[in-house]
This record gives C-alpha cells, sequence and structure tokens, in this order.
C-alpha cells in the first residue's frame, strides 16, 4: 500500500508541476537541491559556480517537466540535467579561469591537519581530489546508491565505462589514502 500511495503522490506532484503549480515547484526545489548541490561540488564547481548552476538545472527541469517520460525515477533524470549543465558550465570557461582558480584554492585551502577527523570527512575530502568522472561516478554509486545503469544514464556514458571509472576511482582513492596516511 505504501508504495501506491507514494506512487500516487509522485503522479500527483508530477500534474502539478506539469500545470505550472508553483508550490509544487518550490517543493520539488526542496527535495532535490541538496542532491542538485552535490553533484554541482562533486564535479569540481565552486560554492557560487554550484548555485548558478543549480538556478540552470531547476530552471531547465521547469521547462523540460513537459518531457520527462518517466522511464527513469525523477531524480535520476535531474541528475542527469544537472550533470550536463555542470559540464557545460566547466567546458565553457577559459583554461585561464581554470588554473586561475586552482591556483587560488591551493593557496586558501587549510593545511592538512593532523587533528581528529571522521574518516568519512578524509574519504570524501580525497573523492574530490579525482578526476570529475570518476568522484561523479563514485558519489553516485556509494552516497546516492544508484545503480550501473542509471550512473551511465545520468552521465551519458557505457555501462562498461562507469564500471572502469569506479574501478579505477577506487583505486586512486587508495593511493590518496595511504598518501595522507603516510603523512602522519
Amino acid at each position: 500500500m505504501a508504495d501506491s500511495t507514494g506512487q500516487n503522490e509522485d503522479i500527483g506532484i508530477l500534474r502539478r508541476l506539469r500545470s505550472g503549480d508553483g508550490d509544487a515547484f518550490a517543493w520539488f526545489i526542496k527535495k532535490y537541491a541538496q542532491q542538485v548541490f552535490l553533484c554541482c561540488r562533486t564535479v569540481g564547481l565552486d560554492a557560487d559556480e554550484a548555485e548558478d548552476v543549480a538556478s540552470e538545472t531547476f530552471f531547465a527541469a521547469y521547462k523540460g517537466i513537459g518531457k520527462y517520460a518517466g522511464r527513469s525515477k525523477l531524480g535520476t533524470w535531474l541528475w542527469k540535467i544537472t550533470y550536463n549543465k555542470a559540464i557545460g558550465y566547466i567546458r565553457q570557461k577559459s583554461c585561464r579561469q581554470k588554473h586561475l582558480r586552482q591556483l587560488q584554492n591551493e593557496y586558501t585551502e587549510p593545511e592538512f591537519s593532523v587533528l581528529p577527523v571522521q574518516e568519512t570527512e578524509i574519504v570524501w575530502d580525497a573523492v574530490k581530489k579525482l578526476p570529475p568522472d570518476m568522484a561523479m561516478a563514485i558519489v553516485l554509486y556509494y552516497r546516492q546508491d544508484k545503480s550501473i545503469k542509471e550512473i551511465a544514464d545520468i552521465m551519458k556514458k557505457r555501462q562498461n565505462t562507469v564500471k572502469i571509472y569506479l574501478f579505477r576511482g577506487r583505486e586512486k582513492l587508495k593511493e590518496i589514502l595511504n598518501d595522507k596516511i603516510e603523512g602522519f
């Protein structure tokens, strides 16, 4: 019964979204804002850039909700839009801006501290150092509990490519984490 009620609620929200109901759209943004920002940050955008891309993402979702066919979960559909918007944003930036941002981050990040830190924070900080595709695959798989197929749909990659990203990402994480442990 709970599944059919939830399914009916989703259908009702979709109808309201498609009719242009502002309250339904506010609910939609509230429900998915954290996931959208996580996707943006995982790809490598800073907070301001993530905010810009999130706005573009929700605007695109609002305009495209009529085209949502329901072949995937609503959250998966939104992840795909977010990922595409974030990658597009990165591509639009010039190489000079990228290098400048990297230099600024290098000099503004606090030094690694030996103070007690939760293990999960260390791991997710290490994930941020992975190439964007590997980081995205790992976040979607381990944090968002997406299947390989859903990740492939979101990233517009083949399932085997996603598996490779996950494998290589885990290997790189081991290297990064071993370097941190040796630094103690």
